[in-house]
């Protein structure tokens, strides 16, 4: 409890004023006469701003982590949240936001309230230039989804892309397998040099990865769908894909609609991971840094994060919902 925190600290010596100072500075607005109209008793409060103070502290625990070596508070991956996702979450959580006589479940107006009051705004999605594709020659595969990204059963449509990652070391290439169904990440590959291999390595995973979940695809029902970028369109990948069993399918040059949803995972990546210090302390400074990152980052990604697409439930979660009510014949159809 923020009131218990300042109470602690003025029995130490700390003046309430200096106290309620540092918590605004780190982003919790709280006023030493409130402190006092509490120290003194609810009865003196109303019981809209008693439940609002929860609220508040709720949300703040939720969003922000304390620093163990600086003492600072520091954002959490749900710190990330807005206020529909936020208002999710504590919903998830069956979060009380008031003592017993003003019970209840965060609402989003309320939710939209104590975040203004707390000033978070969770974190937006910056707009991005297309980053340029290395255009494939000869012939390529043609477009199976036709920007259709939706899929009624995992392992019916896969799509794929890869990003950029600046570091001191230099350009670092991430590439990701994302399943239409649950959005899941199935998996990723990282690299100094953007390669076939780097886009080959990533199917494989995926590849894997159902197999040892005891979901893997059926043959000639599966289609892998990226953009026309050279690694995507080589003979390499369309051999492998199709030896594998898997449809290849290619959107045309240069059109991001044409892999929307990769399109926007790129986005989620570099606006949740690499844009801030949640899944990695201080700079980018190669290789390895990158993978420790993502590896972090994909982990919450698939088991943690709200996804609205999918009625508020994270990847994993939803897929297993799915397979608790589906027989794999039903599934694979």
């Amino acid at each position: 409890m923020i009131m218990d925190f300042i109470r602690s600290q003025e029995q130490v010596g700390r003046s309430v004023e200096s106290v309620c100072r540092v918590l605004r500075q780190q982003g919790l607005q709280v006023a030493a006469r409130t402190y006092r109209a509490a120290k003194a008793g609810y009865a003196s409060l109303s019981a809209g701003l008693v439940a609002m103070a929860y609220l508040m502290n709720a949300i703040h625990t939720l969003a922000y982590r304390v620093d163990h070596a600086t003492g600072a508070f520091r954002l959490a991956p749900e710190g990330l949240y807005g206020r529909r996702k936020m208002t999710a979450l504590l919903a998830r959580l069956g979060q009380p936001v008031g003592p017993d006589a003003v019970a209840g479940y965060a609402s989003y107006d309320r939710v939209h309230r104590a975040m203004s009051l707390l000033r978070h705004n969770g974190i937006r999605r910056a707009k991005r230039k297309r980053q340029r594709t290395d255009r494939g020659d000869g012939r390529r595969a043609g477009d199976l989804l036709g920007r259709d990204f939706t899929a009624p059963a995992p392992n019916i449509t896969w799509v794929t892309d890869f990003t950029y990652v600046h570091t001191h070391a230099g350009w670092v290439y991430v590439a990701f397998v994302i399943d239409c169904f649950s959005h899941r990440i199935l998996s990723w590959s990282a690299a100094t040099s953007k390669t076939t291999d780097l886009v080959m390595d990533a199917v494989r995973m995926a590849v894997a990865t159902r197999a040892r979940e005891g979901h893997p695809y059926q043959r000639d029902q599966l289609i892998h769908h990226s953009d026309a970028g050279s690694q995507y369109t080589s003979i390499r990948l369309t051999e492998h894909l199709l030896t594998e069993g898997i449809l290849p399918s290619i959107g045309t040059v240069g059109d991001a609609y044409d892999n929307a949803l990769a399109e926007t995972n790129m986005g989620l990546y570099k606006s949740e991971c690499i844009e801030t210090d949640i899944f990695h302390d201080g700079p980018w400074r190669g290789l390895g840094d990158v993978e420790a990152g993502t590896a972090a980052w994909v982990t919450w990604y698939n088991h943690d994060r709200l996804h609205g697409t999918l009625r508020m439930v994270p990847p994993i979660e939803y897929e297993t919902a799915h397979y608790a009510t589906h027989t794999p014949t039903q599934t694979g159809a």
